[in-house]
């Protein structure tokens, strides 16, 4: 199958060298050109697993988004949602009937970047996915080289329009078989993990990320007091999509620590076994901060408000977050007021999000 990935992230490299070795013809985009260059001269990544190391060539790097995205049956975009408003600017034009854009993870992304393309003239009939976490827990070791830790074995995923649920997760399956569809994209993007693990494990470790040039929020930063606030902020993901009426499974972030129920399997373990997360955060700026907090718990708690859901946690852990950046997280821009959602009765909405818009 062709496929585009879109993004210079771990996920993204990670992505471009595990689909190009299981035979898809791959193309990997990254707006930066001066970045990509190691990859486009050598016409390949390393890749890193428990299998060993192993040079992995793709069909093709490119700074070009147009020759990254023609005839692409599967566009996958990897990168982080605060990209994705640039992203569907740049993909607009290049948009055809047909193909299949999935994000991973999407925090309603689908349905934001669906609009933005259709704000811009382009109307292909497209179907978006978004899943609860990206396929891959990865890290770049180099300019080229991109080291797995876990592949993720089970990916529920959301499709907007929900029309189009059963031809989305069909391609996507070629790419991913451990997909499987959960419903429209509102339950797509109420199954993101980040947005549950990372603002606590930010907050409650806010001291040693200061402090410390290097912190493993995995490792030291877990403890029970950190697991029992992650614990209760799950619980009200779970009751806010239980109340909106999507079924389980719900994956709860419990079964990461607990068991090998979760959507990576045994995965807590390895990752703390690899190292690979003790590194420098950047309390203000990291995308745990600016994509799981801003943008995705915001979004959540955004989402219960609407629906008439207590979540205490969340909105406690926006006003903390909201307290250290100087700015009000409750009007942010993937809130349900700001995407002009809040105003609408739940079967109206619940129809637009199979229709499309």
């Amino acid at each position: 199958m062709k496929i585009a990935v879109l993004g210079g992230g771990h996920g993204c490299y990670a992505a471009a060298a595990d689909l190009s070795e299981a035979g898809h013809e791959v193309r990997l985009w990254r707006r930066d050109g001066a970045a990509l260059q190691p990859v486009i001269d050598a016409g390949s990544i390393i890749l890193k697993d428990v299998q060993g190391v192993r040079e992995v060539r793709l069909a093709s790097a490119t700074s070009d988004i147009a020759e990254a995205m023609r005839g692409a049956q599967l566009i996958l975009i990897p990168s982080p949602a605060v990209a994705q408003v640039d992203i569907a600017r740049a993909i607009a034009p290049h948009l055809v009937s047909g193909q299949v854009v999935f994000l991973a993870p999407g925090t309603f992304g689908s349905y934001v970047m669906a609009r933005l393309v259709r704000e811009t003239g382009n109307s292909a009939e497209l179907a978006w996915a978004e899943t609860g976490t990206l396929p891959y827990l990865a890290r770049k070791h180099g300019d080229r080289e991109v080291n797995v830790t876990i592949r993720a074995v089970r990916l529920p995923t959301g499709v907007y329009p929900a029309r189009l649920e059963h031809t989305a997760i069909e391609v996507i399956r070629r790419a991913y078989p451990s997909v499987h569809g959960c419903g429209d994209a509102l339950s797509g993007a109420l199954m993101n993990a980040g947005p549950i693990i990372h603002p606590p494990l930010m907050v409650m470790n806010a001291a040693a990320l200061q402090h410390f040039p290097r912190w493993d929020i995995h490792n030291e930063g877990t403890q029970s007091s950190v697991r029992a606030v992650t614990d209760r902020l799950d619980g009200e993901r779970i009751a806010l999509r239980e109340a909106l009426g999507y079924a389980g499974p719900h994956y709860p972030l419990a079964d990461h620590y607990q068991n090998d129920r979760w959507m990576y399997g045994d995965a807590h373990r390895k990752l703390v076994n690899s190292g690979d997360w003790r590194e420098s955060i950047d309390l203000l700026t990291h995308r745990y901060i600016a994509e799981d907090t801003e943008l995705g718990l915001a979004f959540l708690a955004s989402v219960a408000h609407w629906r008439g859901v207590k979540v205490p946690i969340a909105d406690g852990l926006l006003a903390i977050v909201g307290a250290f950046l100087g700015r009000n997280l409750d009007h942010g821009p993937r809130t349900f007021a700001a995407l002009g959602l809040a105003k609408l009765d739940p079967a109206v909405l619940a129809q637009q999000l199979y229709d499309g818009v």
